[in-house]
């Protein structure tokens, strides 16, 4: 059983919860505000108490430790995290000389302060973070949320070429119809308390 898997999950106001993403598939989840997406992505990180069972390439999520699940299971919320003053102390040695061209950064931003990244270039690097750790599953809360709309679709193209390339399996939360309408393969909505499976967008 190749992929993320998610049978019966309950969290929050959401319930039976069942939900397959493959290995290279964008699935898109929208839903008004407060309906439970953030959480949903919060219990397949393993942050979040939920019921159900959460499985990767068929091991079970409560099989292993919470950390170990996590290397493999990032989760990039929409206000990203950062435990230091300085950028380059969030990445491994090497990652400022292999920043991707489309984020517009040169290597010298990893010897920059968080404080002074606006939160735009706070969440374009979130995602090189997040990349940088080789996932097998990425959970992408708004990603392009504090992006203008050209570098919202710079972005939107770079994360799908490296989603396909290396084989992760997306969930991706979203507002914008045009953005579920280019990246999403499958596109489900929250509906009071369960998924229901769209073919368009919001």
């Amino acid at each position: 059983m190749k992929g993320l898997y998610l049978e019966d999950v309950s969290v929050g106001t959401l319930s039976r919860v069942n939900l397959a993403v493959s290995a290279g598939q964008v699935v898109c989840l929208s839903g008004p505000s407060g309906s439970g997406k953030s959480r949903l992505l919060r219990a397949v990180a393993d942050l979040e108490p939920h019921g159900g069972t959460i499985s990767l390439d068929g091991t079970d999520q409560q099989a292993i430790p919470a950390h170990q699940w996590r290397r493999q299971v990032v989760m990039v919320p929409a206000d990203s995290q950062w435990w230091f003053d300085e950028v380059g102390l969030h990445f491994p040695p090497d990652a400022g000389r292999q920043l991707p061209d489309v984020l517009g950064f040169h290597p010298e931003v990893m010897g920059w302060s968080v404080g002074r990244l606006s939160s735009g270039e706070r969440q374009r690097l979130a995602l090189w973070r997040a990349l940088v750790l080789q996932p097998e599953v990425l959970l992408l809360d708004e990603p392009t949320a504090n992006l203008d709309g050209q570098m919202t679709k710079a972005v939107e193209a770079w994360l799908l070429d490296e989603i396909r390339r290396r084989s992760i399996c997306a969930l991706w939360v979203a507002h914008d119809p045009g953005q579920i309408r280019r990246v999403a393969d499958q596109h489900y909505r929250i509906n009071g308390t369960f998924l229901e499976r769209t073919d368009g967008s919001d």
